[in-house]
């Protein structure tokens, strides 16, 4: 029997609790329960994200700042009948609802802040879009003018594309394209950034 005390203390990964993902400001402002239709499977594709995608940044950047994680179906429908910048629940690029069956996704929008403070000095978002291109099996990221905040999504079968709100806006890689730039030119934009997972951690 689940309760949602238990579902936000189960581990996902070394760092990371289901609960990090719970808070959703539609949730408390509006008094809809964030509450999964399917819990295990929540998790299930909630740990595999965060083993993929999250630890790594984390072990590399330091904090990831959590912005939105996940949205049960409910809530995440009435966000979207309200206006409230939630996708449609059905839509094949929502990202938020992790327990549906036959859409196997999980994702979050999270901030970085190392790199946060390096964008508001002027840093091109692209460094760190092409660093995660190089260095995670990413499916989707959006980027958006705020902090450099950003959509990160992990499929089963990624489909690795990148868009952005920030200019230049739109498409910077679509399924299946070349990158455009190089190997070399992606790393020389990022060549000052920390050691892959380099971050020490007491034994």
């Amino acid at each position: 029997m689940w309760s949602l005390e238990t579902f936000g203390r189960v581990r996902l990964s070394r760092h990371f609790y289901m609960r990090d993902f719970l808070m959703s400001e539609i949730s408390a402002f509006h008094a809809v329960p964030n509450v999964p239709d399917r819990p295990a499977l929540a998790i299930e594709r909630g740990r595999a994200f965060c083993e993929a995608l999250l630890d790594p940044l984390e072990e590399t950047f330091g904090r990831v700042a959590v912005r939105s994680g996940y949205r049960s179906e409910a809530l995440n429908s009435y966000g979207n009948r309200n206006g409230l910048n939630c996708a449609r629940s059905d839509n094949p690029i929502e990202c938020h609802i992790w327990d549906i069956p036959q859409k196997p996704v999980a994702g979050a929008s999270v901030v970085i802040p190392w790199f946060a403070d390096r964008y508001a000095e002027g840093r091109d978002w692209r460094d760190l879009a092409w660093w995660i291109h190089d260095h995670l099996p990413y499916s989707e990221m959006w980027f958006f003018p705020r902090l450099a905040a950003f959509n990160l999504v992990w499929r089963p079968d990624p489909l690795r594309t990148i868009s952005s709100y920030i200019a230049p806006r739109g498409m910077l890689l679509r399924a299946g394209d070349d990158p455009g730039e190089s190997a070399q030119a992606r790393a020389a934009r990022y060549s000052d950034f920390p050691p892959f997972r380099g971050i020490a951690y007491p034994s």
